[in-house]
């Protein structure tokens, strides 16, 4: 029975302890028994099972019997806790610790075990176990340690070891106070309690060790966390301490932990705050505190006190938007004066709006409504301190008569905002039928919200609830989705452009005479300007309906008055005007209305500018502030609406005059452009056109009789007005790619650019370094010591300085293994802190110079010094001579002594003689240099091992060896003489002393001198090539050129602003898993296969870090767990994975770590050496709490916990992550069950990793319900945002990377929040990005390039001159306090903000804030690498900016911007985009009006008259909209990018490379893909987040996937433009001929081809026959395959074809798609009259008949098409019916053309008139879908679009398939694709090509 209880418990054991395993990820330590990993959540949150199970895990192997009582205990508790096995997991677990149990119940020899003994023997070894680890020692230290509160000397290990005795003696004190209940009390039983007591009463060791916390551990003090002895830290916990001030809490209230109760406790009790959420912030206030404190750099204050100025400015920055809010709301604020409230007043306000904030959840985004809540609640806590005791607020109280602010407060506004969320519709909903965010927060803008009253009376509107169809008013903006809100929004900039076309083309029209008839004329821009005005105030009334209902009367009341003032003034205006052009035509008119006119014009535009200057100048805005006189103010209120937020938004006057000069400079290349190359040759053909007599039209003319040819002038002058409104956007991009470029080269970028400059400039490195990246404290110690020295000791101990950084950066290097063993060695520097007296440098810049310097020597004729001077011109072979001439003599010297020291003095001191009087080619017998150096190399190759006996007396006679070579071979004669005959040396010579012992090494310098010395004499290799790796280059490049980069100064990390890291993650990968490494796709390649072809130079630096050979296969390291983990890793680390983000964010605190330690060492608090530091750093105790001072980091894994719950391997690794970075926090949202009604509770929880590995709960703070109510990332934030903490929060993304070198310079970044940066300090410091996703494939190396040119140059002129920076996503720094109190750091509302990140510039831009851009520091991201998404992710960006279109954000800042700064904001947001779209209307615009010409037969009437065709306006238009759309001026930034970074030469060449691998095929298609989102965006909605995928793509696409992403978006489209160029060149006129044609229409033609064929272009493996044939047969599969209910599109072409349409939801939706859908009725009404058989009959009657031949071709293919089911005899009759009805149509046909006119060329010209006009039908009958399917025709629509479908993807099928037969031309795009890959020498084509060969035998 034994053996069956022994077998059954080895399985169980197996079984848990891969289920922990899987649950921890810890396979390459030392894991528990699985008992401890295995229990359910619900038993391990009731009670300490999980602790006791590890601790008989810890003491298994110590006292088996002990660990068998634990079990007992723990099985009790599961037992009590659930009886039944109900939860999750439990009778699993119960069974399974049962069966250990019985187990060792069952004693070896078969012998019961006593137990009554059990409480004895356990008393025992507790007792035993407290004097091994000396648990009363460490308790009397701990107390010495609180009373004198100073540091300790405890390393890390020493710390985790007492951590793990402390868990294990709380679970033993747990058993044992369980057991002693049953004990003898006046045994054992009295020895235990009285234990416990003393454990209770004054040992707060061990539960301060294992109390949960954050950073700071309040709760308990902790000896083993240092962060408790900052003086900052003890003053700020005390200034948050109860006074006697202070109302006294209850006595049943209870204190949590082991301290004092203080304001947080209070302020709890009183409304009812969340026990975790009061644990948070009073964390959370102690670190602000503490942080502000130590900013403030008083000097020597070890006096734990927070000063008066550290609390005020924290006062004022938190409660800074509640003050605004007050002053705009003109209400006193809570407080009278600041200086009317004492210290502990303010703490407590401070405090209180924490709290509120932090448990507020949805309503954080509502930041006006937190100061309303605040605002009473703030009343209501002066009234009850008030109080001598404690009471309860009345506004939290609930029914059942306790408090809470999460039930009164926050959940009444949650559910209000969660109804109207349900109203959305997911999205689909129309944004004017619910309220958002904003709407809810701009009703705390207005006095009215003060009608909620105080408790909020939950019958107020704003607390109303949506019933059925009803809507609930909008605030004071409503998102109506058209195009109009573009003019709406950014009104003057239209109107300037049409002023100034009008303008310009008067003066051409006049032919620029200037008189005053012409200024007449130009006064038409008179009524133009106010037109347009009464057309936006016509918008203005029209697009706030909606809002009307809750919208504040002033503000309605502006709209009227503004629509009234522009209806009467253009009224007034045109008739006024109408009149002066009649009085100009009167002989002797007094010109009394002319003179009235300009008065008029005159007046208005005085006061315009009289405003304009008032509200939009700096120096004016002062004075306009200040005047409060009503009359002033009602004007300014007309002339500018006033909202809370967008006060303020101007500049100082410098910056003010740069942005307008940078946009007169563009406005006047502009305009001259447009007037010479636009406007002006339009003016003589459009005179002639208008002149132009009567003609017959070819075709039945409807509008172009009688009007003087007025369609024709349109469709001469559309595309020229298409250019001219979309242009500006490309002198915009000229320009600031020009000023980028300057500003680049003036910040310094670029000058380091190659691995040989830094060569060449690294030894200015170390100075460049200590003056920018090493702070005060560090520097102070060298230079007060050596003050008096020369440059040889500065430039010492600057690289003193800077080696241990610089090394701690190669370490890095190699750690990712970027570099190998050998080039770390060649990369390090010494650390220049011995006694040699000269710099030493990095043996890659010394490497083979002494050999050079012998070759020299051995061959010098000449003097010493022409010997010296030829040295010298290689400053780093100097350096090498010098340090091997004294490290040498200083190894020798430590080596020998007695005789042979005074032969080394002696040798040394005759050649250093010999130096200075210029006689050493005399002393020395240089050829004999090498024969030297050979001896000695075999001296130091001994000396570098370790010591043993033989290798003693090898080392010896070498040494002896050297002797002889030096005396007899090296010296000059006369000096052989000398030492041969001196005695001393003679007799020990003689008597075999001479060297007969050497001194092996010891002291670490020495150790360090020789293995270099040996290095620097033996390699042979010049190291200019080192690095090798392109990655650990370009790092050390830029980080090398950052360092001569102008930077504010580093302060102490004690002193540097706190920041946080913040990344968002939801599902994606974390780690890939072995099984994802090795899964093979169709082609046969693995991902691990994949990156060792891609990467193979960093594959073998990581085999040798692991120690393995280079021929290791995968499956030889799967053997070890440990290597498995770390090649999980190593692959991890080169994708888009969770796990590179976290460790290169976890940098931060490596990097500040190091830095503290430096700076604690300095100021003599830890005295440790230099040469041990780098090693040191990592274990101080000090140095960790500083960081984690100042740097957290949160990783917001929403659904961790349901991650967690289904055991999915994510949630493993996101365990692992957390054991390996122990400064790392993970927040999620937990949801449980309660009721039966299937409600849920949700949760914010906060985790870390405790000292077992597993997850330790921090906080956890109840929600008011599920917080997803808008979009998923930016509620993922909200959510964790409260548990970040410092002044500073920098947004990670989860795609992003971070390096060492760049970590080091995070301190100085942040001080750019105080730096001057205009009239306002940084609100958001913008950050360079290198993306590190190019380096592959052509596509990706394009978008690698284009997001560079973006981040880079873009942003900088973007931020500086324009002063327009938003935020984009990218790795951009916060601040945080101004964010967190104006509404976090994105915004969430549904679709509206699914761009969420530049939502967060918009908000921070219009709330005063300023953004700005640096790029001396650079974060890695990720980006798409694949065409299809590229595609997805640009779809999703446009989308996002057609949403930004309809923002009440983009509204307000085109409103509020002044003039210049609007352009900038347009042309850098939703402008681009609109001139994108507009590049694509030209051509659509340009051949309608081109077959309008051709259909209507006018082109060639006009061209009798007039030359047309070649008219350079025309030409102009379009080679302006060719460049736009082959993507040249997208690529001028770029361009200017690589001139500035690589230099003239490799930016030519890259431009080049780019064109020949087809970048603008991809600009080109990119144009369509942005175009087709942002266009359909506006019109239907239906922006969404589009996953794009973040692996590795180089797999082949199906035809079939490509089809259906670009079918609708680029494919029907590119046939459309085919189309209308067939016709084109069928029916059009030009004089040229064909060549007149091509030139017109080549950007045409490039544009369909590019967008037809860009997916199969760059679709790996595209032009493979093989996979052409699978794609042919999937594709057939794919379109004959019917739909169903639950069929998905990538399965069914009826499923895809219903998703298409899903995006035409509204009715006007539908009427805009009607519009469009009827241009395609144009081709078949203009090719019935081109056709022979119809000649010159211009009747209408022709296009009816043509109808009724459609209707008889769609009844035949009706026929044709119909298959009956059932009757086989039916089945035969219709077969024959179809035949005779094919050779009846074929007979008619023949006949037609024998007998009439009807033509072949009449037949294909019927076909491409019936195709758009089927297109278009159904089109129309998608759109009126439901009346479709009332008519029954819903089959039938369903099939003629299959059949399109199925033409169309023929058409594009056949080229491919054709091309696909020739080899040669998928080798060719192999290369295209891959050049890059190509020309570093990978394998791609083993990739491509697949690796079934090397797997199938």
């Amino acid at each position: 029975m034994a053996r069956v209880y022994s077998n059954w418990d080895r399985l169980v054991r197996a079984t848990l302890r891969r289920e922990q395993l899987r649950n921890s990820g810890q396979s390459h330590e030392r894991v528990n028994s699985g008992l401890a990993g295995a229990v359910p959540p619900s038993l391990g949150r009731a009670t300490n099972i999980d602790a006791i199970l590890q601790a008989a895990d810890e003491i298994q192997s110590e006292d088996p019997h002990v660990a068998r009582i634990l079990c007992e205990q723990a099985y009790s508790m599961a037992q009590n806790l659930d009886p039944n096995s109900d939860g999750r997991g439990v009778l699993q677990f119960k069974t399974g610790l049962m069966s250990v149990i019985k187990q060792k119940l069952v004693k070896r020899d078969g012998a019961s075990i006593d137990r009554d003994r059990d409480i004895e023997r356990l008393w025992q070894f507790y007792q035993v176990y407290k004097r091994r680890h000396r648990v009363d020692d460490i308790q009397r230290e701990e107390q010495k340690w609180r009373e004198s509160g100073t540091t300790f000397s405890s390393n890390v290990g020493e710390i985790l070891k007492m951590r793990k005795v402390f868990a294990t003696l709380r679970a033993l004190i747990e058993v044992l106070e369980v057991l002693s209940r049953d004990a003898d009390p006046d045994g054992v039983g009295r020895s235990i309690r009285e234990e416990l007591g003393r454990i209770k009463k004054a040992d707060a060791t061990l539960s301060a060790e294992l109390t949960p916390y954050n950073i700071v551990p309040l709760e308990a003090q902790s000896m083993t966390n240092a962060i408790g002895v900052f003086p900052e830290v003890r003053g700020a916990v005390q200034a948050i301490k109860y006074t006697e001030h202070f109302p006294s809490l209850p006595e049943s209230f209870e204190i949590s932990g082991q301290r004092d109760a203080d304001m947080f406790d209070l302020l709890g009790y009183i409304f009812g705050f969340q026990r975790d959420n009061v644990r948070n912030q009073r964390e959370h206030l102690v670190l602000t505190l503490s942080n502000a404190q130590s900013q403030l750099s008083i000097p020597g204050q070890n006096d734990p006190k927070i000063d008066e100025k550290a609390v005020n400015e924290v006062f004022l920055k938190v409660l800074e938007n509640y003050i605004k809010w007050c002053k705009y709301l003109r209400m006193r604020v809570v407080y009278n004066k600041l200086e009317a409230i004492n210290r502990d007043r303010k703490l407590f306000l401070v405090s209180l709006y924490f709290l509120i904030w932090g448990e507020a959840a949805n309503v954080r985004f509502l930041p006006e409504c937190i100061c309303y809540i605040f605002h009473h609640m703030a009343k209501e806590l002066d009234a009850k301190l008030d109080h001598g005791e404690a009471v309860f607020a009345d506004s939290c109280l609930t029914e059942s008569g306790s408090v809470s602010f999460l039930e009164r407060i926050i959940c009444p506004i949650y559910e209000t905002m969660s109804a109207e969320t349900v109203r959305n519709n997911n999205g689909k909903a129309a944004h004017s039928a619910w309220r958002n965010y904003d709407d809810f927060n701009e009703y705390f803008w207005t006095p009215a919200c003060f009608e909620l009253s105080w408790p909020m009376k939950t019958e107020a509107r704003f607390l109303s609830k949506p019933k059925g169809r009803k809507r609930t008013g909008k605030s004071s903006f409503v998102e109506h989705r058209t195009y109009l809100h573009l003019f709406r929004s950014f009104h003057r900039l239209w109107i300037f452009m049409a002023i100034m076309f009008q303008t310009l083309t008067i003066i051409a029209f006049r032919k620029e005479q200037l008189d005053k008839d012409t200024f007449k004329i130009l006064l038409s821009a008179g009524p133009t300007y106010a037109i347009m005005n009464f057309i936006e105030c016509f918008l203005d009334v029209v697009l706030m309906f909606g809002a009307y209902s809750m919208t504040r009367g002033m503000a309605i009341s502006r709209l009227v008055i503004r629509f009234l003032w522009w209806g009467l003034g253009s009224v007034f205006v045109v008739y006024v005007y109408v009149r002066v052009l009649q009085e100009r035509n009167k002989p002797n008119s007094d010109e009394f209305l002319f003179r009235l006119y300009i008065l008029v014009l005159g007046c208005y535009a005085a006061v315009r500018l009289i405003f304009a200057l008032l509200v939009k100048l700096p120096a004016c805005h002062a004075l306009s502030g200040m005047s409060d006189h009503s009359f002033f103010q009602f004007f300014k209120w007309i002339y500018q609406e006033r909202y809370f937020v967008g006060r303020g938004l101007f500049e100082n006057l410098s910056d003010y005059c740069r942005y307008v000069a940078f946009w007169l400079i563009v406005l006047a290349a502009k305009f001259t452009f447009a007037y010479f190359l636009q406007i002006k040759p339009l003016i003589k053909p459009t005179k002639t056109i208008i002149n132009l007599p009567a003609f017959q039209y070819s075709w039945h003319d409807i509008v172009s009789k009688s009007n003087d040819h007025a369609l024709t002038i349109v469709s001469l002058w559309a595309p020229v007005v298409a250019i001219y409104i979309m242009d500006l956007h490309i002198f915009y991009t000229v320009l600031s790619a020009i000023i980028g470029g300057v500003m680049g080269a003036k910040a310094r970028l670029g000058e380091i650019r190659s691995i040989e400059m830094v060569h060449k400039r690294f030894e200015s490195f170390p100075e460049a370094f200590a003056q920018n990246l090493v702070s005060p404290v560090v520097k102070r110690v060298p230079f007060d010591q050596h003050a008096s020295q020369d440059g040889q000791d500065m430039n010492k101990a600057y690289a003193a300085m800077f080696s241990p950084f610089w090394n701690e950066i190669i370490k890095s290097l190699r750690e990712e293994d970027y570099i190998s063993n050998r080039e770390m060695d060649l990369l390090s520097i010494p650390s220049n802190t011995g006694s040699l007296r000269l710099v030493q440098w990095p043996l890659f810049l010394l490497c083979s110079k002494i050999l050079v310097a012998i070759d020299l020597a051995m061959e010098c004729k000449e003097t010493q010094v022409e010997l010296w001077r030829q040295i010298c011109d290689d400053e780093y072979m100097a350096y090498a001579v010098q340090e091997c001439y004294y490290s040498v003599e200083k190894i020798l010297n430590s080596m020998v002594d007695g005789e042979g020291r005074r032969w080394v003095e002696r040798i040394f001191l005759e050649i250093s003689n010999s130096i200075h009087e210029g006689s050493l080619a005399i002393t020395l017998n240089l050829k004999k240099l090498q024969l030297v150096v050979s001896r000695f190399t075999a001296l130091t190759g001994l000396l570098i091992r370790n010591e043993t006996t033989d290798l003693a007396k090898g080392a010896a006679k070498a040494m002896f060896d050297f002797y002889e070579v030096v005396t007899h071979e090296l010296l000059s004669h006369d000096l052989r003489e000398q030492l041969d005959t001196w005695n001393i040396l003679a007799r020990a010579r003689n008597e075999g002393r001479l060297f007969s012992r050497i001194e092996w090494p010891r002291d670490p310098e020495i150790i360090e001198q020789v293995k270099r010395l040996h290095l620097l004499l033996t390699v042979k290799d010049a190291a200019a090539n080192v690095p090798k790796n392109l990655e650990a280059r370009r790092r050390l490049e830029f980080f090398a050129n950052s360092l001569f980069m102008e930077m504010p100064q580093a302060r102490p990390v004690a002193e540097m602003v706190p920041f946080c890291v913040f990344t968002p993650y939801y599902s994606e990968t974390v780690i890939y898993s072995s099984s994802e490494l090795r899964s093979e796709n169709e082609d046969g390649i693995s991902i691990l296969f994949y990156l060792q072809k891609i990467f193979p130079d960093e594959w073998e630096n990581f085999l040798e870090r692991i120690g393995r050979s280079d021929s290791t296969g995968d499956v030889d390291l799967q053997e070890s767990s440990t290597d498995a983990l770390e090649l999980r890793f190593w692959v991890s680390y080169r994708g888009q994975t969770l796990a590179r983000t976290v460790r290169g964010m976890m940098y931060y605190r490596r990097a500040l770590m190091l830095q503290s330690f430096l700076e604690r060492r300095g100021l003599g608090v830890d005295d440790v050496s230099l040469a041990n530091m780098p090693r040191g750093f990592e274990l101080s105790p000090e140095a960790r709490a500083q960081a984690d001072l100042k740097f957290t980091y949160v990783v917001s894994c929403q659904i961790y916990g349901q991650q967690k719950q289904q055991k999915k391997p994510e949630a493993t690794d996101i365990a692992l992550l957390l054991q390996r970075y122990e400064a790392l926090r993970v927040a999620f949202i937990h949801s449980e069950d309660v009721g039966v009604e299937g409600k849920k509770e949700f949760y914010s929880k906060l985790v870390k990793a405790d000292i077992h590995g597993k997850d330790q709960e921090i906080f956890s703070i109840k929600l008011p319900g599920d917080p997803k109510l808008g979009e998923g990332k930016p509620e993922n934030q909200n959510h964790a945002i409260v548990f970040t903490r410092g002044e500073a929060i920098q947004t990670i993304d989860m795609n992003q990377d971070n390096y060492l070198e760049e970590a080091i310079k995070m301190r100085n970044l942040l001080e750019e929040f105080h730096g001057k940066h205009g009239i306002r300090p940084p609100t958001i410091l913008g950050v360079r990005e290198h993306v590190f996703t190019g380096s592959v494939s052509s596509l990706a190396w394009f978008m690698s390039n284009q997001e560079t040119s973006f981040v880079t140059l873009g942003q900088r002129v973007l931020a500086y001159p324009l002063k327009v920076r938003m935020h984009y996503g990218h790795p951009d720094v916060f601040d945080r306090v101004f964010h967190i109190t104006r509404g976090g750091i994105s915004k969430a509302s549904r679709v509206i903000n699914i761009s969420e990140d530049i939502y967060a510039g918009f908000n921070s831009t219009l709330r005063q804030g300023n953004i700005t851009h640096h790029e001396y520091i650079q974060v890695g991201k990720g980006r798409d690498v694949g065409l299809n998404q590229i595609a997805l992710f640009e779809g999703k960006v446009a989308g996002g900016n057609g949403e930004q279109v309809l923002s009440r954000d983009v509204y307000r800042i085109g409103q509020l911007f002044d003039f210049f700064r609007m352009m900038s904001f347009y042309f850098t947001t939703v402008g681009f985009y609109v001139c994108t779209m507009m590049t694509v209307l030209t051509v659509y615009v340009f051949l309608y009006g081109r077959v309008y010409l051709a259909f209507s037969g006018s082109d060639r009437a006009i061209s009798r008259v007039a030359k047309l065709s070649g008219n350079t306006a025309l030409d102009a238009a379009l080679n302006a909209q060719f460049l736009v759309q082959i993507g040249i001026f997208t690529a001028v930034p770029m361009v200017m990018g690589f001139i500035l970074e690589l230099g003239l030469l490799k930016a030519i060449f890259s431009f080049i490379t780019m064109q020949f691998q087809l970048c603008s095929v991809f600009f080109t298609f990119s144009l369509g893909t942005r175009t087709h989102y942002f266009g359909r965006t506006i019109l239907h909605g239906g922006a969404k987040y589009r996953a794009t995928g973040r692996g590795f793509v180089v797999q082949h696409i199906k035809f079939a996937d490509n089809y259906r992403l670009y079918s609708r978006s680029h494919f029907v489209k590119a046939l459309e433009v085919a189309l209308l160029l067939i016709i084109y060149i069928a029916y059009g006129y030009a004089d040229g001929g064909a060549l007149s044609f091509v030139l017109l229409t080549i950007s045409s033609w490039f544009l369909v081809i590019s967008w037809l064929f860009a997916p199969y272009i760059f679709n790996p493996s595209g032009f493979e026959w093989q996979k052409t044939v699978e794609d042919f047969d999937d594709w057939v599969s794919w379109l004959m395959y019917k739909g169903g209910v639950g069929v998905k599109g990538e399965l069914s072409w009826e499923s895809w074809w219903e998703e298409e349409q899903m995006h035409i939801q509204t009715l006007r939706g539908r009427i805009l798609e009607t519009i469009l859908s009827l241009r395609f009725f144009m081709f078949q009404y203009g090719i019935v009259y081109k056709l022979d058989l119809t000649g010159k009959n211009t009747s209408l009657v022709l296009y009816g008949y043509s109808w009724i031949v459609l209707v008889f071709i769609v009844l035949l293919f009706k026929l044709f098409w119909y298959s009956p089911r059932k009757s086989s005899s039916i089945l035969l009759a219709l077969r024959f019916l179809q035949g005779v009805v094919s050779l009846t149509i074929i007979a008619l046909i023949a006949l037609a053309i024998a007998l009439t006119k009807l033509s072949i060329p009449d037949m294909f010209a019927c076909f491409l008139g019936f195709i758009p006009t089927g297109w278009a039908i159904l089109s129309l009958a998608i759109t009126w879908k439901r009346l479709i399917k009332i008519l029954g025709l819903w089959e039938t629509v369903r099939e003629f679009g299959r059949i399109y479908d199925a033409a169309m993807g023929m058409l594009i099928f056949a080229p491919i398939a054709l091309l696909s037969w020739f080899p040669f031309i998928s080798t060719f795009q192999s290369r295209l694709l891959f050049n890059q890959a190509f020309s570093r020498g990978l394998e791609i084509s083993i990739i491509l090509a697949g690796n079934r060969a090397n797997v199938e035998t």
